[in-house]
This record gives C-alpha cells, structure tokens and sequence, in this order.
C-alpha cells in the first residue's frame, strides 16, 4: 500500500430505498457519505425483490460468458470503440505498464433506459466517439439465453435507485451551492444516452499469476489499479465468489429447444481469501475495504460529480485486490456489475468542457 495509509475497517453509510423515495434521506448523512472528509460511497438497502435473483444470474453469466471458446469471444469484440463494447480482454493497462489480463469485461452502452430500441449514445457531432456511439454487440440468444434481458433488467433497476440518490444529491446541492440547477443531477441520470455498465470476470487466480502479480506491483492494487471513475454515480453490486472447479460454467449441450436462460452458478458466502476486495482511499490518507450486502447496492462518487458539485462531493480513489492461489481442491472467480451513470455527450460537466472532452482524455490515458 502506498505511503503510510493505515487499513481500517470503517463501513459507509447506509440509507433506506424507502426513504430516497420518500425523500427523507437525511442531509447529513449524503454529506457524511461523499463530502469532503467522507469514504465517498453509500449503501442502499431494501431494493426491488427482485435484486437478489437479479443479480445472481448475471453474475453467474459473467463466468459462462469468459469461458466461451476464443474464436466466439473475438466475435464479441469492438477494435473500433477501443473495446470499450462488448467483450475486452488483455486490453488496458494497468500502472505497472502491462496489459491486463486478470480480469475480463463486458461493457453495454445502457441509452436502452432512455428508449428500448437505442443501444448506444446518438453519433451526431461526435463521430469519433465510438466509445459511447458504437452499437452493443450481444451473444446470439442459442449462444447465451437470457443474457441480454438479464443484463438489461438489472442495468435498469441500477439506474433508478441510482437517479433517487442523484434526487438526494440535488436537494442537498440546492441547498448547499449557489446557482445550483435544481434537479440537474437527477436530469442526469435519467436521461443520459451514455450511461454505460461493465460485467467483470476476475479469473481464478493461479500460482503463476500470483506471482506474476507480486513481481509487478509494490502495492495491493494488483486486480484493478487505484483510480476514480470519471462519471457521476457508479452502481455497484457486491462481488460473487465462484468455485469454478466445483461448479463449472458449462453450457448446456445444443438441443432442439433452446433454454430461456442459463442456471445461476452456486455462490459461496464469502471469498476465501478474505482480503480481496474493494478498497478507497478516504480523505484522511487510510485504506478502507468496503464490504457491500449481496442485497444491497452501493454508489460511489466521480470526477464528473465531484466538478458538478463544486467540490462539495468527492472523486473517490479505490482500487480492488485480487485473492490469492491456495485454497486446496478450487479455482474462485470473482464477479460483479458496475454502472456508470454520466452526462450525455453534449451535457455541459463545468463551464468549459462538455463531457465528450472530459471523458476522451480519460479513455486515451487508460487505453
């Protein structure tokens, strides 16, 4: 770990989805969550019923979809949104230089929230921004059924407890800064075309990648790199920890009928190797791993945001360690879903840059 930050094992702040609805989340405690002595993340509990199966079957889908053949994968990719839709592997870097392949993604451009039939950002004025205007690209329904429904459902369940927080947000920014559009951050959410969520498969780590990993980095930042995200509110559920040995993601054998969708995989009630995980970096220079409720969604704070609000709420630098080889008779992937709520292209983030410019420079500094 860098520097003298000291690991503590602080929790964030937790609210009520009942009381986002109801706009009684106390003031205080959005301060407490992202202003500027906060973690810079809250959990929100009581979600929809339908969070829990929700988010176990897309999950589990992480893992049949990164054991595909090769070949199908590589159908499955964009060269030309710089792999930011679709399938990526082995594509970005991490600090140390070297390409990352520990982890695969699935990224989805989510303009569906806004309208069914939209599955990207419109490409008027931005051309050359096929980051967001490229089209998602979907496994064939015989391939991985269910998949796409699934991931859409969740992707919009996300998105709306994600617009009541930006609600909560806004109350307190009216408040709080002078000039403060009212209802812009929720106007945000709800109507961003660019909105964008990534499926994560972090592999079954090896004795081989564990020390490769211990060779290439100082600090405990091995699976995914200290940094911050660059959109308001990202959407985060709690990671699934998988025993692919015991429990392979096998697709079925091809049939006359094809299933509807594929049998959510076994979860373990915990990952075995009881430091990895997400970690931030709290204002106060310590480290503090995040601990999310498999029914619970968390939402931490962006670039974007921290600009929006004039600095009232905070980027939250994190990062995510990876477990280590070695427990007997396994191979455990870890798997989780973040969504990333920003403005759409053409939306103003300060009074200089819309976001196409604020959010190139940080696609060209980690691609």
């Amino acid at each position: 770990m860098e520097g003298t930050a000291e690991t503590l094992s602080q929790q964030p702040v937790s609210v009520n989805l009942e009381d986002l609805k109801a706009e009684k989340a106390p003031l205080s405690s959005l301060e407490e969550a992202f202003g500027p002595s906060s973690l810079g993340i809250i959990i929100v509990n009581n979600l929809p019923a339908q969070y829990v199966s929700l988010r176990q079957r897309l999950l589990s889908y992480a893992s049949y979809l990164a054991a595909l053949p090769t070949e199908e994968l590589e159908t499955l990719t964009s060269p030309s949104s710089k792999y930011l839709v679709g399938w990526s592997l082995g594509k970005e870097t991490l600090k140390s230089g070297h390409y990352d392949t520990l982890k695969g993604s699935y990224y989805v451009n989510c303009a569906f929230y806004t309208n069914p039939i939209l599955q990207s950002a419109p490409a008027d004025g931005y051309p050359s921004f096929p980051e967001y205007t490229a089209p998602n690209i979907w496994p064939s329904k015989d391939l991985l059924p269910g998949f796409r429904s699934t991931f859409e459902e969740l992707a919009t369940l996300i998105i709306d407890v994600a617009a009541l927080v930006a609600k909560a947000c806004d109350i307190y920014s009216e408040k709080n800064i002078e000039g403060y559009k009212q209802g812009y951050l929720e106007h945000v959410v709800r109507t961003s075309m660019t909105t964008k969520a990534r499926l994560l498969h972090y592999f079954p780590p090896t004795d081989d990648s564990s020390t490769s990993t211990d060779q290439h980095n100082d600090d405990d930042d091995d699976w995914c790199a200290t940094h911050v995200d660059h959109g308001c509110l990202t959407g985060l559920t709690s990671a699934m920890f998988i025993d692919e040995l015991s429990n392979p993601p096998t697709l079925p054998a091809s049939s006359p009928s094809t299933p509807t969708s594929l049998s959510p995989l076994p979860e373990l009630p915990s990952s075995p190797s009881p430091s990895a995980g997400l970690y931030i970096h709290s204002r106060t220079n310590s480290i503090t791993k995040i601990n999310i409720p498999h029914d619970s969604l968390a939402f931490q704070t962006g670039e974007a945001l921290e600009v929006i609000t004039e600095g009232k709420f905070k980027a939250v630098p994190h990062f995510v360690k990876g477990g280590k080889a070695g427990m007997e008779g396994a191979r455990v992937a870890r798997n989780t879903l973040a969504v990333f709520t920003q403005p759409n292209l053409w939306e103003m983030v300060d009074g200089k840059r819309d976001f196409a410019a604020f959010a190139r420079g940080v696609v060209e500094k980690n691609h």
